[in-house]
């Protein structure tokens, strides 16, 4: 490989690294055909391949014969072992929350600060999907409201443009769609939970729009401990109802 092909190889792996920090590129998704590439880094179909060839080697993109290339997981993801210890426990729950709290609390407080007029369509676009949801007492899948209310706080954490805190929740999807799922299976059929989880997503959306980022770091961690005191209350209630239970029953 000649010296300029190296060149060219370093350069087309470092953008594409770069997109992938950025959040442009986000695990798991597939890159653009060879030919779109070569036209938006302006580089040489052979330069292109050697830059793959170097994210390959790396462990950053992963190809399928037949298929293309793809963003891997960047921290091993939901199959690594400490993930299937989380996800396969549910009083690991609380600690996901905890780190949502700390995660979410912040990426608020930065996107306030610095999100972008791209950015905010993003996060209005989500929110409005999110809020036309719920509207006239829709009927939704709980799965379907775990994506909505997922995608909603994704959108305000990518506007940070803090690469390490975007990376860190995305490798944390699956888990974050655990929570919010426990959240909306056990709370989105309560009226007061839903009306209650309704004022905090306005809240922290007005807060990121108005670039108000003490106010939405606040409304973010609200959020999260609102969920997690309305779960323990939860749990507390089927408690009390199975002690009931068991002394109506002779025990």
């Amino acid at each position: 490989m000649s010296k300029t092909t190296a060149q060219v190889a370093d350069q087309v792996a470092e953008k594409i690294e770069t997109l992938i920090l950025d959040g442009v590129l986000s695990v798991g998704q597939r890159l653009p055909s060879e030919r779109r590439l070569t036209e938006k880094l302006a580089v040489s179909r052979s330069g292109l391949r050697e830059g793959l060839k170097l994210l390959r080697a790396r462990g950053i993109i992963r190809t399928e014969q037949g298929k293309g290339s793809y963003v891997a997981p960047l921290l091993n993801g939901p199959s690594s072992p400490l993930m299937h210890l989380f996800s396969d426990h549910p009083r690991t729950l609380y600690d996901l929350l905890e780190v949502r709290a700390l995660l979410e609390g912040e990426s608020a407080r930065l996107a306030a600060m610095r999100a972008t007029d791209a950015d905010m369509i993003m996060i209005r676009r989500r929110y409005v999907e999110w809020a036309e949801a719920h509207k006239g007492g829709k009927a939704l899948k709980p799965q379907e409201h775990a994506r909505l209310d997922h995608a909603f706080h994704l959108a305000v954490c990518e506007a940070s443009h803090n690469p390490v805190l975007v990376q860190t929740l995305q490798s944390l999807t699956d888990l974050m769609i655990s929570s919010v799922f426990a959240s909306v299976n056990n709370l989105y059929h309560r009226p007061a939970a839903m009306c209650q989880i309704n004022k905090q997503h306005a809240s922290l959306f007005d807060a990121v729009i108005n670039k108000d980022p003490e106010k939405a770091q606040r409304a973010a961690v609200e959020h999260i401990h609102s969920i997690r005191d309305s779960l323990y209350e939860i749990e507390a209630e089927e408690q009390r109802l199975i002690r009931a239970s068991m002394r109506l029953n002779g025990w």
